[in-house]
């Protein structure tokens, strides 16, 4: 009977394995540097301005001019994400609004499984003011350790393209203010 079992056991192993992934990354996590992501550079020239970049093609977040760099994981399917855009926008509207935080500190969102046709209904549904860019294909999801949403990362950008990632959350931003402390003092403003 042992060794029915045992034998059981090893073809369900081989037929079970190629549904799972035993090398799953985890969420990126503080002190770390964020895995490389390549977004397309966006076609908007208000988004290209604020990121600081220039053209067409990819780009790698660090690559983004700017001291911090805060990237929403989100889903337009998320009832949280829903819940938590609106205050996303008066965060973003705080950062815009310093003139010290504006030109130093970006927020981008990254839609987690959503194409670009789900990004454009979220953007004008909720009237984001920051980019936002699809991953249809959980592709970066799945690299960041297939977070759920929301999830906030934020790296801090050094010469020459370093970085460090000094925020790795799951959650909203429950008050835009407490964020923006929390913000300042991670990033050093």
């Amino acid at each position: 009977m042992r060794k029915v079992l045992i034998g059981f056991a090893a073809i369900l192993f081989a037929i079970m394995t190629p549904f799972y992934s035993f090398s799953q990354s985890a969420p990126p996590s503080e002190g770390g540097v964020l895995p490389k992501i390549s977004l397309p550079v966006p076609q908007e020239q208000e988004y290209q301005q604020y990121l600081g970049l220039k053209g067409g093609g990819t780009f790698l977040i660090p690559q983004i001019e700017a001291k911090v760099v805060i990237v929403q994981i989100f889903s337009m399917y998320c009832p949280h994400c829903q819940k938590d855009a609106p205050v996303a926008n008066e965060f973003f509207s705080k950062l815009s609004k310093d003139g010290n935080l504006k030109d130093n500190i970006k927020l981008i969102g990254i839609g987690a499984g959503n194409s670009d046709f789900e990004i454009d209904f979220f953007r004008k549904q909720y009237g984001i003011k920051f980019p936002l860019f699809s991953d249809g294909d959980f592709s970066i999801h799945g690299i960041l350790g297939e977070v759920r949403t929301p999830y906030f990362i934020a790296i801090k950008i050094g010469k020459n393209g370093t970085h460090k990632v000094v925020y790795s959350k799951l959650g909203g931003i429950n008050d835009p203010d407490e964020f923006l402390k929390i913000v300042k003092n991670f990033s050093g403003f």
